[in-house]
């Protein structure tokens, strides 16, 4: 089944044949949020079930990822057909001073193949970037990832900032990285931390419901 190939070549991390599986999906009838949901989606998540096992690593994990941006980037102009399609936007950045990123495409990737329109800051994002995406692009969430205990207080400058501006109650605010925990969350304000890219996707659905 067509749909079935596509997630085993995403868990498998088969970028060569992506593309020509997601078109010929296209082309049997299946719509562009049906594929993703149920053909790159579901192969993302048992990439990730065979990463909590210890089965897959961080190299497999990337590769699985990098396969299904490749599906969704030939998706994506398809996907603006369907209405209402989005389940909401997110604003997603590693925090000024920090430059790493793999976790961050990680959660980015998921969220987009979970439905959710991302706008990717990137990296060494500093508090100014996030409020000008907030005017800009009205996001539902706000995501932001540190993996230096250096850069963390970032995520508290970044929320300040936000509430000072009176925008706090139109955002909810998500926080991840390897130096955070659900404790810090609650310390500076954030509605919800996430340890895995998984676990960010549910996390996310549950803020905009």
């Amino acid at each position: 089944m067509c749909i079935r190939k596509i997630a085993s070549a995403v868990c498998e991390g088969n970028d060569d044949d992506i593309v020509a599986l997601c078109s010929a999906a296209l082309k049997s009838g299946m719509t562009p949020s049906y594929v993703i949901k149920e053909g790159l989606t579901a192969g993302m998540m048992e990439a990730g079930q065979l990463f909590d096992e210890g089965e897959y690593f961080l190299p497999e994990m990337l590769i699985s990822s990098m396969t299904l941006q490749k599906g969704l980037d030939y998706l994506v102009d398809n996907m603006e057909k369907e209405s209402p399609f989005w389940k909401g936007c997110v604003v997603i950045g590693t925090v000024a001073g920090d430059t790493h990123d793999i976790g961050k495409n990680l959660v980015g990737a998921m969220l987009q193949a979970a439905g959710f329109r991302v706008i990717d800051l990137g990296i060494d994002v500093p508090a100014e970037r996030f409020m000008e995406a907030i005017e800009t692009y009205k996001p539902d969430i706000i995501a932001m990832s540190a993996l230096l205990s250096t850069t963390m207080m970032t995520m508290e400058t970044v929320i300040r900032q936000i509430t000072d501006s009176g925008l706090r109650d139109d955002v909810k605010i998500m926080i991840g990285g390897a130096v955070v925990n659900q404790r810090f969350a609650d310390m500076i304000g954030a509605d919800g931390y996430s340890a895995n890219a998984s676990r960010a996707v549910a996390l996310a659905e549950q803020l905009v419901s």
